[in-house]
């Protein structure tokens, strides 16, 4: 029965990759900017969960102190999509999704600062085995995308910041309410945001109480409730059966399935050389790597804070 209940697992996991590696796809197909796209997919998934009484029994039961820390991680959260989709309007949908796998090796350098944690040499190795990786991707790209490649280091960045300090606070809520403070914090950090936002990067900006187009529309449903809380629910379930470490080598295919899937949709293979291919392959390889090594820390343990996996393209789960 055991057996079974994993491999059962093992497919809803990766069924959930195959939905998180589509809203990188369905990001490009919507017409919107980027930040009244993240803007109108936060605020979805926040009115969804508001009517779940689970919800707003999680945030009556939290205190005030945690939940203005989750409200602060919310803003990074909605830092981190804003730059994500701002990645994949700059260049294309396989560069942004590539530019995630940076998370890992940066969470490798930037968790010991945050978390006080002894700094591991072999982490700082790893980050240097990305560069060559880095240098090949840059170079692989057409000039116009090179500032979508800055988004998306920057949104990796954003992951490797909210990602540790969601790992601090595992114990301190639901994971339902976790997300619904966090995504509700990262809509009101766009609502402020959005006045301001022509004159810091215009190529995000746009209008946030514009209704979007019936298409648009119909692609942002999508991309909140079946590539969001969809597959964040199916985690939930998936995990209870399966090791950290299994989750995490698993997760780490979902910018392979977004870059297959860029090609196959939209024939982006075109639009990049054999040198970034290369650098995907040493990214992936490091990020691989990193989950090899850090096996014997993580593979007797289950997922300690799926929260998440409700608010990321890039699913750290692993301490």
């Amino acid at each position: 029965m055991a057996n079974t209940n994993t491999s059962k697992a093992l497919w809803q996991i990766h069924l959930c990759v195959v939905l998180w590696g589509f809203t990188a796809i369905i990001g490009k197909l919507i017409s919107l900017p980027a930040l009244p796209l993240v803007w109108w997919r936060m605020l979805i998934v926040v009115v969804v969960l508001a009517f779940l009484p689970r919800v707003w029994r999680g945030i009556a039961a939290m205190p005030v102190r945690v939940r203005w820390a989750y409200a602060g991680i919310g803003a990074l959260v909605a830092l981190h999509w804003l730059t994500f989709y701002g990645a994949i309007k700059l260049s294309n949908a396989s560069v942004a999704a590539t530019c995630i796998a940076f998370a890992t090796p940066m969470t490798a350098l930037v968790e010991p600062l945050l978390t006080r944690q002894r700094f591991q040499p072999r982490d700082f190795a790893l980050g240097l085995f990305s560069l060559p990786g880095i240098w090949l991707i840059v170079g692989g790209v057409p000039d116009g995308m090179h500032a979508g490649i800055v988004a998306g280091v920057a949104s990796a960045f954003f992951v490797a910041l909210f990602g540790t300090l969601n790992k601090r606070m595992v114990e301190a809520g639901d994971p339902l309410t976790v997300t619904a403070l966090e995504l509700g914090a990262g809509t009101l950090t766009l609502t402020l945001l959005a006045p301001v936002m022509p004159l810091l990067v215009p190529a995000f900006a746009g209008p946030l109480l514009v209704l979007p187009s019936a298409t648009d529309s119909a692609w942002l449903l999508l991309l909140a409730l079946v590539c969001t809380l969809f597959p964040f629910a199916l985690c939930l379930v998936a995990l209870r059966h399966l090791s950290a470490f299994t989750a995490q080598l698993s997760v780490n295919l979902e910018p392979i399935y977004a870059i297959v899937l860029a090609a196959l949709l939209f024939g982006e293979q075109h639009d990049l050389s054999t040198r970034f291919y290369a650098g995907v392959a040493i990214i992936l390889g490091v990020v691989f790597a990193q989950g090899l090594l850090a096996r014997g820390r993580t593979q007797e343990h289950v997922i300690e804070h799926p929260e998440v996996l409700g608010v990321s393209e890039a699913k750290q789960f692993t301490d």
